[in-house]
């Protein structure tokens, strides 16, 4: 049976936890994804408290990083969702994209309304991909897709 959590403290406490296993381990985020069966980033999500994980994935994903019962039970939960608190960011990654969504938002919302009408993007029927390319001019660039199905507003 599903569970889920209100208190983020647990989940925020145990992807300390995960992050320092997991560089103890010397494993990449890509290495426990392929355990886990799933992409990388869901399990970078899901390891940071932002999803939860199938059983299967978080009995793999432990087992890497020598998490015990307590830590696979509460990869299961549902969490409490928000990995950015309050306010503007201030890591300066984070940040970058905070200041895209400044810059681009009203853009982004305005070509969606034009090309789709009045919905939202879903963040929960999503996909995230991360890509390093070479810039032609020299250098590398962060080629990002969020890929979200559309749901639209319907009158009630």
């Amino acid at each position: 049976m599903p569970h889920a959590q209100f208190d983020p403290t647990a989940r925020q406490a145990l992807a300390v936890t995960v992050v320092d296993a997991k560089t103890r381990a010397d494993l990449s985020w890509q290495q426990l994804a392929d355990a886990a069966g799933l992409s990388v980033a869901f399990v970078t999500a899901a390891l940071l408290g932002q999803h939860a994980l199938p059983g299967s994935a978080a009995k793999a994903v432990a087992g890497l990083l020598d998490l015990d019962e307590d830590a696979v039970r509460l990869l299961q939960t549902i969490p409490t969702r928000g990995s950015v608190p309050g306010g503007i960011p201030t890591d300066p990654t984070v940040y970058r994209f905070h200041e895209m969504l400044q810059v681009y938002g009203t853009t982004l919302k305005a070509l969606v309304h034009e090309q789709f009408g009045d919905g939202i993007i879903s963040a929960i029927n999503f996909r995230l991909d991360v890509r390093k390319v070479a810039d032609p001019e020299g250098g590398e660039r962060a080629v990002i897709t969020l890929d979200g199905k559309y749901l639209p507003t319907r009158p009630f």
